[in-house]
């Protein structure tokens, strides 16, 4: 019994599993949809859909520094990479930003079962928090 009591115990303590961040994901602006699936040992994330994508599904990466890639298609474009899982969450990828067309320095944290803090960062300390909601 005794036992079994720890053992529960230790199960509600410890962090949630990085898995967690496995899904579709709607984000805080633009009505977009991220798709997030395991690479390897890693996770990444592609777009799915957006406001400006259910308007227009042919948009192109028209901001993208890089002039060779802007003529991409925005649907399905990896947008999360790169990650290394670190407790219950990831840390040390990279988000792309499709309207600025830059890439920032990104961590991944589940924050219960149907949330996601994803932040992005020009440098550390200079970062910007949203919080993604699960889509079922």
């Amino acid at each position: 019994m005794l036992l079994t009591l720890i053992g529960l115990t230790l199960a509600a303590a410890s962090p949630q599993s990085a898995d967690a961040a496995v899904g579709r994901w709607k984000t805080e602006t633009r009505g977009g949809i991220i798709e997030i699936k395991r690479c390897g040992a890693s996770i990444c994330g592609r777009a799915l859909t957006s406001d400006a994508l259910r308007t227009n599904p042919n948009l192109k990466d028209t901001r993208n520094s890089n002039t060779a890639l802007r003529n991409r298609p925005l649907r399905g474009l990896q947008i999360l990479s790169g990650f290394s899982a670190s407790g219950g969450g990831w840390t040390g990828g990279k988000i792309y930003n499709a309207e600025d067309g830059k890439t920032y320095g990104s961590d991944v944290t589940p924050s219960g079962a149907n949330q996601l803090k994803v932040r992005g960062c020009v440098f550390k300390p200079f970062c910007k928090t949203q919080t993604w909601t699960r889509v079922r």
